[in-house]
């Protein structure tokens, strides 16, 4: 068995630790920035083929004292560095380092002693490469799988050496090759659907799609597809992993529930660029056929059953609009919520300022960090109070 962690966003923790349980992973154990758990080769491979919510999934190489750059390279040069890269193949490295309440504190010096280490180790140049970048707004098509990340935490004297299992992050699926403006992480999209409880079985409505993502990961649900089924992960080149990952990978993916019935699944949006994009993107994601798209305002929105659930990410922030602008938005969306929706549950992700303009009684249920900006995924169970009142 092996210490793994499952890295998330601040705030999706909890929601991956739910996950690693579902899938007979857990229990996992939660702190800041992900979920600690246990596991041998084939639980890191479905942890990685099936988590929805999480950044990426890291195997820890080795722990130890390092008080100075002499024990650190040391202690360095003793992993075995060669299961992780192929023989004969050009090394790429890259090395995140942090370090909190310890003697060596300088990071660009700490990445140098592990960039060292590692070629003495192989007897071989090692290329030292930038760590991989989890913006939410590169493309997918651009991202490469040469590069091997290393995470070296220092606390209070004390070293732990993580290698990343992904290559790249787990929110890029394979599928989103199209996007529109201010691109919502599907791993925040899944996060958003587990956070207000959505099952299949309810009919969903996002009217702000840009790039359809909310509605494809809940079509990825309903059809029981596994989240990286159209991807690989940096492991499978791994040489103490390689030949057994085909198998793995196949076992893995028998973990994946089967598809069940569901309720329609709506994405609308005023920009016809993005609903195009957001078609292609679920034509990729092999789901096309279970969302009905539309090219319309949000003014234009209304119910297409007695209840369901109004989940969409709005435009907020500096890059997509002004603020007067944004806050005569967010009150005409709660206008047309009380007016046409009052029976239906809606949530919106949203900078907490913008929610309180919405005029309906919205309940915080996430926090987190996306484009750089804090937001919260508020609730309401029905956007009119009267209704339970009034049958």
């Amino acid at each position: 068995m092996r210490e793994l962690f499952a890295v998330a966003l601040p705030g999706l923790e909890p929601l991956v630790a739910a996950e690693l349980d579902a899938l007979g992973l857990g229990p996992g154990k939660v702190v800041p920035g992900g979920v600690g758990f246990r596991g041998d080769w084939a639980a890191l491979i479905a942890a990685n083929l099936h988590l929805r919510t999480a950044t990426r999934v890291l195997v820890r190489l080795a722990e130890f004292p390092a008080h100075s750059f002499a024990l650190l390279s040391k202690r360095m040069t003793d992993i075995a560095w060669e299961d992780l890269f192929p023989p004969h193949a050009p090394v790429r490295l890259a090395v995140r380092a942090t370090a909190h309440k310890s003697r060596l504190y300088h990071t660009g010096a700490i990445a140098e002693r592990v960039h060292l280490a590692v070629a003495a180790r192989l007897g071989a140049h090692v290329e030292l490469a930038h760590p991989h970048d989890d913006g939410e707004d590169d493309p997918e098509a651009s991202s490469t799988h040469s590069t091997v990340l290393l995470v070296i935490r220092l606390e209070r004297d004390r070293c732990t050496v993580s290698v990343d299992s992904s290559g790249d992050p787990l929110h890029r699926r394979g599928y989103r090759l199209a996007t529109a403006k201010a691109p919502l992480r599907p791993t925040l999209a899944a996060a958003l659907l587990a956070a207000v409880g959505w099952r299949p079985g309810e009919p969903l409505l996002d009217p702000f799609c840009g790039s359809g993502t909310i509605a494809i990961e809940a079509a990825l649900i309903a059809h029981g597809k596994p989240a990286g089924a159209l991807r690989d992960f940096s492991c499978a080149r791994w040489p103490a992993l390689a030949a057994a990952y085909p198998a793995l990978r196949k076992a893995a993916a028998s973990l994946t529930q089967e598809p069940c019935p569901y309720a329609p699944i709506v994405a609308s949006d005023r920009d016809e660029g993005a609903v195009a994009a957001a078609r292609a993107n679920a034509q990729r994601a092999g789901v096309d056929g279970a969302i009905a798209f539309a090219v319309r305002p949000f003014a234009a929105c209304e119910p297409f059953s007695a209840r369901g659930l109004l989940l969409t990410n709005p435009p907020y922030g500096l890059r997509v609009g002004r603020a007067r602008t944004l806050r005569d938005l967010y009150a005409h969306i709660g206008h047309v919520l009380r007016d046409r929706f009052p029976a239906w549950r809606a949530a919106l992700l949203c900078p907490p300022d913008l929610r309180v303009t919405v005029g309906v009684a919205l309940r915080p249920v996430l926090s987190t960090r996306t484009g750089g900006l804090a937001v919260e995924l508020a609730l309401a169970e029905q956007t009119r109070a009267d209704v339970r009142a009034r049958g």
